[in-house]
C-alpha cells in the first residue's frame, strides 16, 4: 500500500475479516496488519455478526459462502451498525447475480478468490465509484480455471466422480487435469 493510501485510512483502522478458510484468513489478516489495519478475524456468519455489533469496524472483508450461511448476512449487520463501513465481498464463486446483491446491500466491491492483499486494499480504499487500477500481474485464464477446479475438488472431499458431475465434465478429463501441474 502506498503512503498516501495508508494516510487515507484515517484514525479508525479497524478491519473485520470473515472467511471459513483458516489458512487464507490468517494469511490475509497478517497481510492487512502489515498495511496498517487493526484486524479481527472470524470464521463464521455468527461470529461475524457478533464482531460487527461489538466492534463496529470501519472496514470489512467478507467471504460470500461460509460454513454456517451467507456472508451477505454479515454485510447487512455491518451496514446497520455502521453505515459508512467499507465492505469488500470475496468469493470463489463469482456470479453476476451475487455481485449485484452484494453491491445493493452496501458492499463497495466484489472480488473473486484468490485475491491478493493489494487488490483487496485497492478495493477498500477506492472512493466514490473510482475503479481500482488493474492488477500488475493478473492470473491467466488457465490458472483461474485450474483454481476453480481445485476449489470444487476440495469441497467434494477430493471425490473425482462428484467433482466431475458438479463441473459438468467427464471424469477422465478431470483426472487428466488434476494430474498436471498448475498453470502459471
Amino acid at each position: 500500500m502506498t503512503e498516501n493510501a495508508e494516510a487515507d485510512l484515517g484514525s479508525d483502522r479497524s478491519l473485520l475479516l470473515v472467511d471459513d478458510d483458516p489458512v487464507f484468513l490468517n494469511r490475509l489478516a497478517r497481510a492487512m496488519e502489515k498495511r496498517g489495519f487493526e484486524t479481527t478475524a472470524v470464521e463464521s456468519v455468527a461470529a461475524g455478526r457478533s464482531a460487527a455489533v461489538a466492534r463496529r469496524p470501519a472496514y470489512a472483508i467478507v467471504d460470500l459462502r461460509l460454513g454456517d450461511g451467507n456472508g451477505l448476512d454479515v454485510v447487512e449487520v455491518l451496514r446497520e451498525q455502521r453505515p459508512d463501513c467499507r465492505v469488500v465481498v470475496l468469493t470463489g464463486y463469482g456470479a453476476i447475480a451475487t455481485a449485484v446483491a452484494a453491491v445493493k446491500i452496501g458492499a463497495v466491491d466484489y472480488l473473486a478468490k484468490p485475491a491478493d492483499a493489494e487488490d483487496v486494499v485497492n478495493a477498500l480504499m477506492a472512493r466514490d465509484g473510482a475503479l481500482p487500477p488493474p492488477p500488475d500481474n493478473p492470473m491467466s485464464a488457465d490458472r483461474v480455471r485450474w483454481e476453480h477446479i481445485q476449489r470444487v475438488y476440495e469441497q467434494c472431499d477430493r471425490n473425482i466422480s462428484e467433482t466431475a458431475r458438479r463441473l459438468s465434465m467427464h471424469r477422465r478429463t478431470l483426472q487428466r487435469i488434476l494430474a498436471k501441474r498448475s498453470p502459471k
